[in-house]
Formats: C-alpha cells, sequence, structure tokens
C-alpha cells in the first residue's frame, strides 16, 4: 500500500501471418520490436498529449479489462506508432484496465494520465497481459449527486454522493478504478479509490497530479453537496461495497 503522505499528494482533496520464405527469418510483430524503455509511462503522473481521445466517453463496455503482467507499448492506432508504455503497476496495485474497443488482435484500452480520456492501443505478447472480466459498473450523476453500482446490469446499491465545487468540478467521461490504497496518515477515508481520470482545474494537488478519487468523508452533511476539490465522496456502506469490487472497474462519470 501507498504512503499516506504520498497519497495526499496525489488527489483533488480529498486500463498470425504466413511464415515468410524459409530463406528469410521471421519477423516479430511490430509491438516487440519497440525499445519500450525510450517510451514515456502511461500513469497517473503522466501526460500524454499524443494519446488518442476515447471515442465514446459515455458509453459503458462489455467489462472486458486488461491485466497487464510486463509492461505494454501504446500505439496511436492498430499497426500505427507506438507513444508510451504501460507499466505492471499502478501506485504500487497491479495494472488492471478496460478494454473499450478491439480490432483483430488488438485491444484499445483507457488510460491513467493526462488528458482526461486519454486512450492506447495495444497487442500484447504471450504472457504480457491477460484478459478478464469484471462484471460490475459503477455510474455517478455528478448533477444530480448519486451513485449507482450495477452488477451484469442489476442495481446492487445506490447513494447520494458529494461531487466537485463549482470551481473544481468533477471531470465527466468514463474512467475506472485504477488502484485501491489505505490511508495511514489521515482520518477522512479508511481507503482512496484512485480513478484514471484528473481534475480539469487543477493541474497539482499538494505537489501531485490532481488524481481524482472515489473515497468516504467523517460528515454526512457533503453528500448531496458540490463541495469537494473533483473527488466522489460516499457513505461508509457505499465505500465498503466499492473495496470490493476488482481493479479496472468501469466508472461512468456523467
Amino acid at each position: 500500500m501507498l504512503a499516506g503522505a504520498l497519497l495526499l499528494a496525489l488527489l483533488t482533496g480529498c486500463g498470425s501471418a504466413p511464415a515468410p520464405p524459409a530463406a528469410a527469418p521471421e519477423q516479430p510483430p511490430a509491438q516487440a520490436r519497440v525499445v519500450t524503455a525510450d517510451l514515456p509511462e502511461a500513469t497517473t503522473f503522466g501526460d500524454l498529449s499524443e494519446a488518442p481521445a476515447d471515442p465514446a466517453p459515455q458509453q459503458p463496455t462489455d467489462g472486458t479489462v486488461l491485466r497487464v503482467h510486463d509492461e505494454l507499448a501504446l500505439y496511436d492506432a492498430p499497426d500505427g506508432e507506438p507513444f508510451a508504455r504501460l507499466p505492471a503497476t499502478q501506485l504500487e496495485n497491479p495494472t488492471w484496465v478496460p478494454v473499450v474497443e478491439t480490432r483483430g488482435q488488438w485491444s484499445r484500452v483507457l488510460l491513467p494520465s493526462r488528458p482526461t480520456g486519454a486512450t492506447g492501443w495495444v497487442r500484447p505478447e504471450p504472457g504480457q497481459a491477460e484478459p478478464a472480466r469484471s462484471p460490475y459498473e459503477v455510474e455517478v450523476d455528478v448533477d444530480a449527486m448519486r451513485m449507482v453500482v450495477r452488477e451484469s446490469g442489476r442495481e446492487i446499491g445506490s447513494w447520494t454522493v458529494g461531487v466537485g465545487g463549482e470551481g473544481t468540478p468533477t471531470p465527466r467521461g468514463r474512467t475506472y478504478m485504477m488502484a485501491a490504497i489505505e490511508e495511514t496518515v489521515t482520518t477522512f477515508s479508511p481507503v482512496i479509490l484512485p480513478l484514471g481520470t484528473h481534475s480539469q482545474t487543477l493541474t497539482s494537488y499538494g505537489g501531485g497530479p490532481g488524481t481524482v478519487a472515489l473515497h468516504g468523508w467523517p460528515d454526512s452533511s457533503v453528500f448531496g453537496t458540490a463541495s469537494s476539490d473533483g473527488c466522489v465522496r460516499v457513505p461508509d456502506d457505499a465505500l465498503d461495497l466499492l473495496t470490493t469490487l476488482p481493479l479496472g472497474t468501469l466508472v461512468l462519470l456523467r
């Protein structure tokens, strides 16, 4: 678990072709030829201006997520140009990212970096990553200040929540649960759930990158108000449920 002091710096307050002729050696896939160490990392600290934008930021997915075991090169399109690398861990948690589109052996995934809505295409080699599926979806209606959690399309919980204030609004779009961090310094929430999205008005907070999160709050009067620095504040029983959901679970901020 990440130390609480570092956490405070992160949050805004509160993702076969035929063989060539025998005379020529078989060429490896494009991704295998990429020297990933030369590429910037796709983490919550990164700013990937070359990343393609999410083409459908308000659409749900089929729940497919990708567990990254070994860092992957990220491409701007299938068979396109590499622009970053996706590491196997995020904030000392394993990397799980939602798949939002597939084309043959290529998968388009949501990324944890700025700009909000950044995506990248990956084509994992055997052992680099494995697909799984999360049946869960978290939806936050920012204007109504209401959060709903669904399992296989069935509602399993809903709550009134707190959202970002007028000057520090909660960003909209689809993102995901990037990590789960046990808080050891402050007492406002026992667990923080950073998302793969950032504040649109705060470029940094406490020296960190302005990562938005789901987290608890000790004063229930904040629920139903727009008063946070962009994070979504949730009641205790909502947090209890959220902490049981797998990383990579889709979060729709509407």
